[in-house]
């Protein structure tokens, strides 16, 4: 449910997120998926236009701190992968968790830890150890583990330390 008395929007820069017009379901979709998450305020199209009066223009939501919005913006732009969203993961299980909730219902697994979920924005489901591995300064380790991840749909911390570790 929206707060009828918005937080001020103290973060400098809002991601955006264009939808044809299912933006409300998608933010109540990413709010269950991430933990201290909210939707913030839903707007409604005016008598104005463009869309039918009283049909939700754009939804405020956090994801974990973070805000965004969602617009129902029409049929006339897509979501492509050269934008995602890297999720942080600390675990193996948080790698699963999201990965499940996000390919369910219609999404779909690509390579490297990428993903599109079923609205098609594409997601990054990468734990922090990659990371580590990639910004070493000993470039077998970080050819090996890039080598490993390569191979990879759904990203496994144990293969990847493996890996580095030769």
């Amino acid at each position: 449910m929206a707060s009828p008395n918005p937080a001020p929007r103290t973060q400098k820069i809002t991601t955006f997120l264009w939808f044809d017009n299912n933006a409300e379901e998608a933010a109540k979709f990413y709010v269950s998926v991430f933990k201290n998450s909210r939707i913030i305020t839903t707007t409604r199209f005016t008598d104005l236009g463009p869309g039918q009066k009283g049909s939700v223009m754009t939804v405020d939501f956090e994801l974990d701190g973070q805000r965004f919005t969602a617009l129902n913006g029409g049929p006339t732009f897509k979501f492509t992968e050269a934008v995602s969203l890297l999720v942080h993961c600390q675990s193996q299980e948080e790698i699963d968790y999201y990965w499940e909730k996000l390919t369910a219902d219609g999404g779909q697994e690509s390579q490297c830890g990428w993903l599109k979920d079923k609205y098609g924005l594409s997601w990054q489901i990468t734990p922090e150890v990659l990371l580590k591995f990639i910004e070493d300064k000993d470039p077998l380790k970080v050819r090996r583990a890039m080598a490993a991840m390569m191979q990879m749909k759904k990203l496994d911390i144990k293969t990847l330390e493996q890996a580095a570790a030769g």
